[in-house]
């Protein structure tokens, strides 16, 4: 049985996950463009302002007489905030007349601009130069560090925004993943409870009436159906099973005295025994089919103890030896380890003995039974050089009365490995046929299946 401990992969592949995340990608996009929107759009109003103030001073600068240009300067300086507003006041051959900041390099006139921060300036500076009617030069500047660091911490929010909204988006998800997955693990453990036979088993609803209660009650109104019709198809197979057998069994004993007892014409001796032979064979049949009912309707877990293979089908080969030494086939058993599983010991010796018993039926000279791990799971095999199964038979042969197409001539009910089937099923064993080059491989896997 998987683990039913939620995997990140079992959670990042359900609906509500992927759903989740796609809408929080949408609110993601939403949020970056906005936070991106109002950086862009900040930053530039912030430097817009700048510009315009500087724009202001200027026109108010140019509007004094040039005389007076150097006093009116000083008293700016004087009166401005320090580290905030820089002004200068340079002449017609570029040397400052009067002014707190230099430029390291000359000016351009007419359009603010940014420039580094200049030597004794706080920060980076925006810069405005214009000409007097004088000739002389009026540089402004404001130093932009504040918008600058305003620039930053917007960037900050946007990044930590995106990170932070990325990161809920993903938490969410698996948060309302897990509560579906849970529930679709309790269908899944379900359905392998109904699948390993238990009709009487029901799909859990959890009263929330979403999409998985609606599937949910339609696979239980389906299950009553299919419980319904199996129950009555069983029924009705077992009853003329074993309402058919008691008559037949008598006619067979009346026959078989009236053989034994009566005296017969040759003809009607042979017509007799061929008869007898035809009432076993329907009888052997008729219990084949209640033995694969007793199987499915009992279950016996009950029986299930710790099965000691090598002593089991040690036991196998010796009762089986007298009947392929008849039949002229060479039986050599192969035994590594001694492994143990859990199993009723005398189902699986039945289902093991049918194998076998099939294997030296169809066998031209020799059968094995082996026993041997794949995977660090039991595994017993049992291997002829018979004419084998087709590929296309081998689902087939394990339905009842299916016969493959080289079983002619053989004596059989067809059941033998229905019975086999039903066996393993009943442990959660696994039947697999594979070709022996020449003959047939059938390989019994004893590892449990997930229920």
């Amino acid at each position: 049985m998987p683990s039913d401990r939620l995997r990140w992969r079992d959670v990042r592949a359900t609906t509500p996950f992927r759903l989740t995340l796609l809408l929080g990608s949408v609110f993601l996009v939403a949020l970056w463009a906005t936070l991106a929107t109002s950086y862009v759009f900040t930053a530039h109003e912030l430097l817009a302002r700048s510009d315009q103030i500087l724009l202001m001073r200027a026109n108010a600068l140019l509007a004094s007489p040039p005389a007076a240009l150097p006093d009116r300067l000083r008293a700016e300086i004087a009166n401005t905030t320090p580290g905030l507003s820089y002004f200068a006041l340079l002449g017609r051959d570029g040397e400052q007349v009067v002014g707190n900041v230099d430029l390291p390099a000359p000016p351009r006139i007419g359009t603010p601009y940014a420039v580094p921060a200049a030597p004794g300036v706080h920060g980076p500076l925006r810069v405005l130069a214009v000409r007097t009617t004088a000739g002389e030069t009026i540089l402004l500047a404001r130093d932009i560090l504040p918008i600058q660091d305003l620039r930053i911490r917007l960037l900050q929010i946007l990044l930590v925004s995106g990170l932070a909204g990325t990161a809920l988006v993903v938490t969410a998800a698996m948060l309302l993943s897990i509560g579906p997955l849970r529930r679709v693990r309790d269908l899944e453990r379900a359905s392998r409870i109904i699948a390993a036979g238990g009709l009487g088993h029901r799909m859990p609803i959890a009263g929330r009436r979403d999409e998985l209660d609606q599937f949910a009650a339609t696979v239980n109104l389906m299950l009553d159906e299919v419980a319904h019709v199996v129950a009555q198809v069983k029924s009705a197979t077992d009853a003329i099973a074993h309402d058919l057998r008691t008559p037949l069994t008598r006619v067979r004993a009346t026959l078989h005295r009236m053989h034994q007892e009566t005296p017969l014409p040759e003809a009607a001796r042979s017509v007799t025994e061929r008869a007898i032979e035809d009432l076993d064979a329907v009888v052997d049949r008729f219990a084949a089919l209640l033995r694969i009912a007793e199987l499915e309707a009992s279950g016996r877990r009950a029986g299930m103890v710790s099965v000691d293979l090598q002593m089991l089908l040690g036991e196998l080969a010796e009762l089986y030896a007298p009947l392929a030494e008849e039949r002229g086939v060479a039986l050599t058993i192969d035994l590594r380890g001694a492994r143990r599983v859990t199993a009723d010991p005398e189902l699986l010796f039945e289902a093991v003995g049918n194998v076998l018993d099939n294997a030296i039926k169809f066998t031209r000279s020799r059968v094995t039974l082996r026993l041997r791990e794949r995977a660090d799971v039991p595994v017993i095999e049992v291997i002829d050089d018979g004419p084998g199964i087709p590929v296309d038979e081998r689902e087939a042969v394990l339905r009842r009365f299916h016969r493959a197409s080289g079983a002619a001539g053989v004596e059989g009910t067809g059941l033998g490995l229905a019975v086999v089937s039903a066996i393993l099923h009943l442990h959660g064993f696994t039947l697999a046929f594979g070709d022996a080059a020449p003959g047939l491989i059938a390989s019994i896997e004893l590892r449990a299946s997930q229920r």
